[in-house]
């Protein structure tokens, strides 16, 4: 198994893992409801986005019989996922327990959620140069 792979792979075990204490919490404390986009994120594009991540990567090129179009794509794409996720989850967070200047952290999270964007263009990019063949010119 490739490492951006198992990467995915594990990152999303530990994201089902992290979302489902929040979930606990929330149900634990009304108090905690504010967390419910932090859950929800977590869940989303944590646990089920990152498993189609490392499943897909792992499984389609190799319906297609073909190498994945770029390695380093995919492991970019780990990165600015997972990047993109902790801090949308963080920016989030911070106002609703503590006092915050909520303008930056709204700037911060828009950041962050771009990035998250870009991490799933890279995925579609990299899935589409994979799957789609090229067509062939005719000698």
């Amino acid at each position: 198994m490739d490492s951006y792979v198992k990467n995915f792979i594990i990152a999303s075990v530990v994201y089902l893992g992290i979302s489902s204490l929040f979930g606990i919490m929330m149900m634990a404390s009304p108090a905690h409801l504010t967390l419910k986009f932090v859950h929800s994120h977590l869940m989303l594009l944590g646990w089920v986005t990152m498993m189609i991540y490392g499943v897909g990567y792992h499984v389609l090129p190799r319906f297609a019989g073909r190498l994945i179009k770029s390695r380093k794509a995919a492991e970019a794409q780990f990165w600015l996922a997972n990047i993109g996720l902790i801090g949308m989850v963080i920016s989030y967070t911070i106002p609703a327990y503590y006092s915050a200047q909520e303008c930056v952290l709204r700037i911060a999270g828009a950041a962050f959620g771009i990035m998250e964007a870009a991490s799933i263009m890279l995925f579609v990019y990299n899935m589409l140069a994979t799957l789609v063949p090229k067509p062939e010119h005719p000698a």
